[in-house]
C-alpha cells in the first residue's frame, strides 16, 4: 500500500461538530445514521498482513474484554485524537514495505520508517493506551480512486465514523473522504474483520476519472 504525507491542518472542535451534527450525541446512538459505515452480516477474510501481524501478537487479536459501541467525544478527547494523528503523521518516514522489508506487504509497528498500515497500527496503539476503548479502534482497509488499496484507522465515536490518515493531515468522517470502504476489523474481536457497505455514487464517479 502507497503511502504519502501532506501538511498537517488543525480543525476547530465546534466546525466537526456541525459537520457531522447528524449523528445527535445527545440521543441514543444510532449506527444505522449516514455518519457510519454499514457492515455486513458474518465474518469476512482478514488480510493477509493483519493475519501474520496476530500470528505474532497474539495478545492484540481476541476479543475484547468490554466492547464499547462509540466513544462519546468530548472536546478534550477530540484534541487527542488530533494530537496522535498529527504526532505519528509527523513522526513515521513513509516507506513501502518493499523497500523497508523486501516484501510486498508486512504490517507492523513502524520504527521510524513504515507505510499506510504501520501509520494505523501506531495510532491505534497510541490511543489504546491513552485509555481509549479498543473496540473503537479499527483498522480498515480502503480503496484509493486509482484502485490502489490502502489502510486507515477509523474511530468510532457518538459523532460518526472519523478516520485517521497518513496522507492527509485532518481527522474527517468517513464519508468526506475520497476512499472506498471495502472493510475493517470487528468491534467484538480484534482478531476478525467484516465487509462494510460502501454503495456512494461520488466514489464510483471519482473512480471513473481516473
Amino acid at each position: 500500500m502507497p503511502t504519502s504525507k501532506k501538511g498537517l491542518g488543525a480543525t476547530l472542535f465546534s466546525a466537526v461538530i456541525a459537520l457531522i451534527a447528524l449523528a445527535a450525541p445527545t440521543q441514543a446512538l444510532d449506527t444505522t445514521n449516514i455518519a457510519y459505515v454499514q457492515t455486513r452480516a458474518g465474518a469476512a477474510s482478514i488480510p493477509v498482513g493483519h493475519a501474520e501481524f496476530c500470528q505474532q501478537r497474539p495478545q492484540e487479536c481476541g476479543p475484547n474484554a468490554q466492547i464499547i459501541p462509540a466513544v462519546t467525544l468530548t472536546e478534550a478527547l477530540w484534541q487527542q485524537l488530533l494530537g496522535i494523528n498529527a504526532h505519528i503523521n509527523a513522526t513515521v518516514v513513509p516507506v513501502t514495505d518493499q523497500d523497508l522489508y523486501q516484501v510486498s506487504e508486512f504490517w507492523t509497528y513502524p520504527n521510524g520508517y513504515g507505510d499506510c498500515e504501520d501509520y494505523a497500527l501506531a495510532k491505534r496503539r497510541d490511543l489504546i493506551n491513552a485509555g481509549w476503548p479498543a473496540s473503537t479502534l479499527l483498522m480498515t482497509v480502503v480503496k484509493q480512486a486509482n484502485g490502489e488499496g490502502h489502510a486507515v484507522l477509523m474511530v468510532r465515536t457518538d459523532r460518526g465514523d472519523l478516520v485517521l490518515d497518513n496522507q492527509v493531515g485532518s481527522v474527517d468522517l468517513w464519508n468526506a473522504t475520497p476512499y472506498k470502504f471495502i472493510k475493517r476489523q470487528s468491534q467484538a474481536n480484534a482478531g476478525q474483520w467484516v465487509d462494510m457497505i460502501d454503495d456512494r455514487q461520488v466514489v464510483v464517479a471519482t473512480a471513473a476519472i481516473n
